[in-house]
């Protein structure tokens, strides 16, 4: 009987088996470890009547994973795991099959591999997925000279996973899921958008940015990735904002959050001004419900507008340790207690000053105070500064309200506090921790405001402001045909309000030599995307264009050290983290500057430690080139105020099959489960060489990741997305141990304390 097989088309064709054997022969070609034949009798297939090509497909794909990872028998008959990451890039080609053919069916051409860019473009412009700025700025003979130099033999570059997570949720597809764009047009046309403003050399920078991405050797932010080139395209991560003490500011940044999730992006919302629990409200007592209300507007305002569907909205929140509510506030996740006084999907942050780290070494009290009444009593605002090393502002102004018997204060011990934070972490991975006086002190543009709060991954560091209602007023117009119409005109004082611009070297696959090549083109990139963004709120764009701020950060981290051959746990690594990021730091600021030289310094870039140099002094940047740089600075200024941040890059470093951000791997090799399959993974390039190389994340000893941390923070201007990994054997008094270790160290920030009892929701609003 002759079997019959389904094309991609819906017709059949009798079968025809040396396709398969072709395919198979294809997706192992050149990859060591990787026996076509192996593949073929390990898949069983069985052909039948009317099977399907994709099937088949699916087949061979699944059969590639699992080969990845296998239980075998050793020499003794025990059963041992046996690993072959090579397996993955094999699944990687056999699902890339998959999208060539899906698309020529899709866009009408009868080859294997690429269609005609040129065409691509214009057809996705006609139909209205990409926006008409790409062929209003490139002619069609720029156009298909961009679309001639794309190298389609990268797409080998992928593994599995990061090529379906590519597939699955980034590249242009129809209203039906059809497959239009792949992998390296989509490369292509996020190099042609960021580009764009580089006017006649438009051409030239957009195939030096494509080059960089399509051999992912770096990654753009989550936002990039997904809308340069489309329509409406917010490349941004991530915003933060003050909420004033009054309901206007309180539903003004309410719906500002909805505006920045609606088109892809998490918050980062301060709401340490607004007055505690049972303050007073214009003279009536106890009238105030406090900070956790308005907390929970903002939870519920994350649930209901999601991030252009791909994820569900994102918010932290950051109170201060000094703050009357601090108790109820570290409640907000936990699941015991009054559930109308909870925020499940808010991600809770604590600003956290020096003083009380003092005290709590101590073990000494500390005082809680209503931010509404310090300032009607004191005539100050407690939040409103910070202690540097020669002037401890903030100390003097806490200790007179601790002094001022008109203030009503709580006092508690500052160990108690502790206790609270420590056990909310562990189970439910928050707080999350910013050193407000650390922060403050590095920040190179203090003489233009003060950072109350970080991002939602917490590794941005810039100047934040609330925004004010200044007047209301009604204005008439004449209307024909009928009587004057009136319109309200609102004035509003623009804050600042920070944008997260965010992109990140690949460590896994560059050298410290490239540095110098990628990172001015990644800086370039990222200044591109100030003048280019759709921004969702006003003042976004107003804090954009006065700072030009932009975080570049690193992705790969671990697969570095891996890769030098060198140990976590080691004083090998704490060097090595110094060379990479002072070469970092300088690659970038020498890039910024080159760009000042070229298209301008930042607004306020006069007055900044930049300008006066003691950014330089404060980090001990004293040898030659670093003096050599720092005077061009100061002669040419710099472009961008804010230049480095480290993000946590989870799906982005997926699609560049590296490790996340500066994170340890979590497991050597495991199974993950998604929607009931079943996918091995490895470590990047697990071989016999660097198993052990790759160690655990809760395995390591945190103070060697703390101290490392550290060493990293002297060379990043901002800050770092930096996970504490915690086992359940682990003391109270250890886990304390590495809070205190972790300021001592000079960290800016902790993100998650991940239990390895507990799963934690990811952020993929900063990925880069």
């Amino acid at each position: 009987m002759e079997i019959n097989i389904k094309k991609r088309d819906g017709r059949y064709e009798p079968l025809t088996v040396e396709k398969t054997k072709k395919m198979v022969a294809y997706a192992c070609d050149g990859i060591e470890g990787c026996n076509p034949y192996e593949l073929e009798m390990d898949s069983n297939l069985q052909f039948r009547d009317g099977m399907s090509t994709k099937e088949i497909q699916k087949i061979l794909i699944r059969t590639a994973i699992e080969k990845t990872l296998q239980t075998v028998r050793d020499n003794e008959g025990n059963l041992t795991k046996k690993t072959n990451s090579n397996w993955q890039y094999v699944a990687a080609r056999l699902l890339m099959a998959d999208l060539y053919k899906e698309a020529a069916i899709h866009r009408g051409y009868h080859h294997f591999g690429y269609g005609d860019f040129t065409e691509l473009v214009s057809f996705l412009t006609e139909e209205g997925y990409y926006g008409s700025y790409l062929t209003e700025s490139y002619t069609t003979e720029e156009i298909r000279e961009l679309g001639d130099y794309i190298e389609t033999g990268r797409d080998k570059l992928f593994n599995y996973e990061g090529l379906k997570l590519l597939s699955d949720r980034y590249l242009i597809r129809g209203y039906e899921k059809e497959v239009y764009e792949l992998p390296q047009e989509r490369f292509m046309v996020i190099a042609m958008h960021l580009a764009i403003p580089e006017g006649d050399r438009r051409c030239f920078f957009a195939k030096k940015f494509y080059d960089v991405l399509s051999q992912l050797k770096m990654t753009v932010a989550t936002p990039t990735l997904a809308a340069a080139g489309t329509k409406t395209y917010q490349l941004s991560s991530c915003f933060i904002s003050v909420v004033g003490d009054n309901l206007w500011s309180i539903y003004d940044v309410n719906q500002k959050f909805a505006s920045v999730s609606k088109h892809g992006g998490a918050l980062g919302i301060y709401v340490g001004k607004i007055r505690s629990l049972n303050s007073d409200i214009r003279g009536f007592k106890n009238a105030s419900g406090g900070v956790v209300p308005w907390i929970r507007l903002y939870n519920d305002t994350a649930v209901a507008v999601d991030q252009l569907g791909r994820r569900k909205g994102g918010a932290s929140v950051t109170l201060d340790i000094w703050h009357r509510d601090i108790y109820e506030f570290l409640e907000l996740r936990t699941n015991n207690g009054d559930d109308r006084r909870k925020a499940h999907d808010i991600f809770p942050s604590v600003s956290i000053p020096d003083l009380f780290m003092e005290r709590l070494k101590q073990r000494s009290s500390w005082s809680l105070f209503d931010p509404h009444q310090v300032e009607k009593v004191m005539g100050f605002c407690l939040e409103d500064s910070y202690d540097e090393l020669s002037d401890r502002e903030f100390t003097r102004r806490y200790l007179a309200c601790e002094e001022n018997n008109e203030l009503e204060k709580v006092t508690v011990q500052a160990l108690d506090i502790m206790k609270k934070i420590m056990k909310s972490a562990v189970e439910t991975g928050t707080p999350f921790i910013f050193f407000r006086d650390t922060v403050n002190r590095a920040n190179p543009n203090k003489h233009a405001g003060m950072i109350y709060a970080s991002n939602l991954c917490h590794e941005i560091a810039q100047n934040v402001s609330e925004s004010v209602l200044e007047e209301e007023t009604i204005q008439t117009f004449p209307a024909s045909g009928q009587a004057n119409g009136s319109r309200i005109v609102t004035t509003v004082r623009s804050g600042d309000m920070v944008t997260c611009n965010l992109n990140s070297i690949n460590l896994g696959r560059i050298t410290l030599e490239e540095c110098k090549d990628t990172i001015p083109l990644q800086i370039r990139m990222l200044d591109n995307v100030v003048t280019l963004n759709q921004f969702p709120v006003a003042e976004a764009k107003v804090t954009s264009d006065k700072y030009r701020a932009i975080g570049l950060g690193t992705s790969g981290y671990h697969q570095y050290l891996v890769n030098q051959k060198i140990a976590w746990e080691s004083r090998e690594h704490e060097q090595a983290a110094d060379v990479l990021y002072e070469e970092i730091a300088y690659q970038a600021i020498k890039a910024s500057m080159e760009l000042a030289v070229e298209k301008g310094k930042y607004p306020v870039f006069e007055g900044s430690e930049w300008e006066n140099g003691r950014y330089f002094e404060q980090r001990g940047y004293i040898n030659e080139r670093w003096l050599q740089l720092k005077a061009q600075v100061a002669e040419h200024g710099i472009r961008n105020g804010y230049i480095m941040a480290v993000a946590p890059t989870g799906s982005t470093s997926n699609i560049a099959g590296t490790t996340a951000g500066i994170d340890p791997i979590f497991k050597k090799f495991f199974v993950e489960e998604k929607k009931g399959s079943f996918t091995p993974k490895t470590a990047p390039d697990l071989n016999a060489a660097n198993f052990w190389l790759y160690k655990e994340a809760h395995t390591i000893d945190q103070l060697y990741s703390i101290r490392a941390c550290g060493i990293r923070q002297r060379h990043i201007d901002q800050a770092q997305s930096f996970n504490l990994y915690i086992t359940p054997n682990l003391t109270a008094k250890e886990i304390l141990t590495l809070y205190t270790e972790a300021w001592e160290n000079g960290l800016k920030t902790i993100y998650y304390i991940r239990n390895q009892s507990l799963e934690m929701d990811e952020c993929t609003s900063c990925s880069s």
